[in-house]
């Protein structure tokens, strides 16, 4: 039997360095192939493939999909929250062209499997604050979140209309000690780890006691490859699945980390992000992933903030 070939598209991005790594061990170095429109990640280099591609140029993303021998996508290419709303043209266009040109590209090539990442960002100031439910109001306010939930449809309707397997998540926000955030809402709980270690103190751009849904990088990739791996009459969500890792606040993760550094001190000057934020849930309800394909989170806040903390001191 041919192996599968996978092309990861936005490899070099926060999600994408330890997706793509993670997917190599499994499928093997030369199996996966990274892309992306920025230089290849340090992290990347010498453990397999890289090619330039950009997801708006459908030509030549189609010929490498062919010239590479590609069963599966996983797109991670957008343009985030706060970086969108500075150019929602933009951001709506990479986000909604991009997904449109892997999708199509998939049916003509009979691709076996696609992934995309939807977000929290699809719910809105209607949407429950506490155990946001699986199907619930959706009224997304900014153009990410109104992307994303657009981006939902259109993989279910390619898989109803066309059989296509599109599998999806709707990330929290993501924490990790690899790679720098991407210009989203929560990114401030990546930041708060750097400033601790390198200055002892740090302004949050959001108010200290604003809760949002958060995940650990690793709970994140195993999620993701999990649900690619689960059988496809497992999967009962073709818009995208809800998965929860642990939900705190600024003030929070600050009393957490200064447990091991008892010197860090925090300060708070909320700017746009905070109407983003306060217009998302505090908890999500994972449920159905977790009924559907077994979906379990690993790391707690103290967990991560360990992680964290250890990983970063090692790497400066």
């Amino acid at each position: 039997m041919a192996k599968d070939k996978i092309l990861v598209i936005g490899a070099s991005g926060q999600i994408g360095v330890e997706l793509t790594l993670a997917l190599r061990k499994i499928y093997g170095n030369n199996n996966v192939i990274a892309s992306d429109l920025r230089e290849e990640n340090e992290l990347l280099k010498g453990t397999g493939p890289y090619v330039s591609i950009d997801v708006m140029n459908k030509e030549m993303l189609h010929v490498q999909v062919i010239r590479q021998n590609i069963t599966q996508i996983y797109l991670l290419a957008a343009i985030l929250s706060a970086t969108g709303e500075k150019n929602p043209t933009l951001a709506w266009n990479l986000n909604m062209q991009g997904l449109l040109n892997v999708l199509d590209i998939a049916r003509e090539e009979n691709l076996k499997k696609v992934y995309w990442p939807s977000s929290i960002a699809v719910f809105g100031p209607t949407s429950p604050k506490q155990n946001c439910p699986q199907q619930t109001v959706i009224e997304p306010i900014t153009v990410y979140g109104i992307s994303k939930y657009a981006g939902e449809f259109w993989c279910n309707y390619y898989y109803q209309r066309f059989g296509l397997d599109v599998r999806s998540l709707r990330y929290p926000g993501l924490i990790s000690y690899k790679s720098a955030p991407g210009g989203g809402t929560t990114d401030y709980a990546v930041e708060i780890f750097n400033e601790a270690i390198e200055n002892k103190t740090y302004q949050c751009f959001l108010s200290e006691n604003t809760y949002l849904p958060m995940m650990y990088m690793t709970d994140a990739i195993n999620a993701t490859i999990n649900l690619m791996e689960a059988p496809a009459d497992n999967i009962s969500v073709r818009t995208s699945y809800n998965v929860a890792g642990v939900s705190f606040s600024p003030k929070e993760i600050a009393a957490e980390i200064q447990t091991h550094i008892p010197d860090f001190t925090i300060s708070y000057k909320p700017d746009s992000r905070q109407n983003i934020a306060d217009s998302w849930p505090q908890s999500i309800d994972d449920t159905v992933a977790r009924n559907d394909w077994g979906w379990q989170p690993a790391f707690n806040l103290q967990k991560l903030t360990i992680e964290m903390l250890d990983n970063l001191k090692l790497s400066l």
